[in-house]
């Protein structure tokens, strides 16, 4: 493992990482955008400080990233198989981008990384952690516990969220405007529309927040893994003193800490990223699936964001696009079933469903294809 490709690999890392920036940070700041609360150039600010809040606070999914979904010991992780798991990754993101879907990144990353796994193994799907118990029932690895149990579980979650969330708030402002003056002027729109926005800035805070613990962390999971690779392998044992911060020490359990400054570059990517090209999909969600004011916004922001972080605590790395698209269903729900566009919802579906197989396809194509050719 050359230093040139460690290099390389960071380096597309980090292109992924500005394309999760026109994915899902824009996820992120939509609602708070399509409400009116604040402008995309305050909204891209907001999620930018609020990523790297989220992206410093911790690191249990960078190492489910890292350690927990492929076995090492059954296919060599090599820079190569890497960067072919983030082209694949990239291109669907691309590709989801300039549709204006909002797809998973999480999800694409996955799946590059197990298609890319499967063509360097050859095929043996034992390269693939699958379910691996752990002490407690939050602690196990694989792909069941982690990525597929989750991907069906957490936009459910949020959906049921919103909808209670959204609910709640329906019939606390109803029972107020039964309330004698002057306590019913509470429940009067201009009055909720009001104390809504301002509302919303926290909620929309406490949305970066979880997106930069979350998703800012996958691709922190990616570079530690080449930078720790290359540390076993003696790659990086004669590096001048000014480029040993590349080094990355692994334990007795094949764990290691992400280093800060893998932390900050990813989350500063990130934000990058949003401010170049994330309005496409906000479109797609703060406008096109359904009509969203500062209450609405509140509770699809809150609902996703404490999805997010409670799976976040477990290593789990869900999506945020599915979390806060499934959230705003389930406010639109709460205010009228006919008041979701379907049809948006039907394309956005039909995107998560492919995302994970043609991801890893393109990333198992890119492998096999760099083994032909450099053979």
């Amino acid at each position: 493992m050359t230093l040139t490709l460690v290099l390389l690999v960071v380096a597309v890392a980090l292109v992924f990482e500005y394309i999760n920036g026109f994915h899902d940070t824009a996820n992120s700041i939509a609602t708070v955008v399509a409400t009116k609360v604040l402008n995309p150039a305050q909204a891209v600010l907001l999620a930018a400080a609020t990523n790297l809040v989220g992206a410093l606070w911790g690191t249990a999914v960078a190492k489910t990233i890292s350690s927990g979904l492929i076995d090492a010991s059954v296919v060599q992780v090599t820079p190569q198989l890497l960067i072919c798991a983030l082209l694949g990754a990239t291109i669907w993101d691309l590709i989801t981008w300039w549709w204006g879907l909002p797809s998973s990144s999480s999800h694409a990353l996955v799946g590059g990384l197990c298609g890319a796994a499967l063509a360097g193994a050859g095929n043996n799907f034992a390269a693939l952690i699958w379910n691996q118990p752990g002490a407690h029932w939050w602690d196990g690895k694989g792909l069941w516990p982690k990525v597929i149990l989750p991907m069906l579980t957490s936009p459910l979650g949020g959906f049921l969220l919103g909808l209670i969330v959204m609910g709640t708030l329906i019939a606390l402002i109803s029972w107020i405007g039964s309330l004698p003056e002057p306590v019913r002027k509470l429940g009067r729109p201009r009055f909720v529309n009001a104390f809504f926005g301002k509302a919303q800035i926290l909620s929309a805070s406490a949305m970066g927040i979880s997106h930069g613990l979350n998703d800012a962390q996958k691709t922190m999971g990616i570079i530690a893994l080449a930078l720790a690779g290359a540390t076993s392998t003696g790659s990086l044992n004669n590096l001048p003193d000014y480029l040993q911060f590349l080094r990355i020490e692994q334990d007795a359990n094949k764990s290691f800490e992400i280093a800060t400054w893998i932390k900050v570059v990813c989350a500063l990517t990130m934000a990058l990223g949003t401010a170049a090209g994330g309005w496409r999909i906000i479109r797609t969600l703060g406008h096109k699936m359904v009509k969203l004011h500062p209450i609405n916004g509140f509770a699809a922001e809150t609902s996703s964001a404490a999805v997010i972080i409670a799976a976040s605590s477990f290593g789990i790395p869900v999506s945020t696009t599915h979390n806060i698209s499934a959230a705003i269903m389930g406010v639109g729900v709460a205010k009228r079933a006919n008041a979701i566009k379907w049809t948006v919802v039907e394309r956005m579906v039909w995107a998560w469903l492919l995302t994970i197989p043609v991801a890893g396809a393109i990333a198992y194509v890119l492998v096999r294809f760099v083994a032909v050719a450099f053979a």
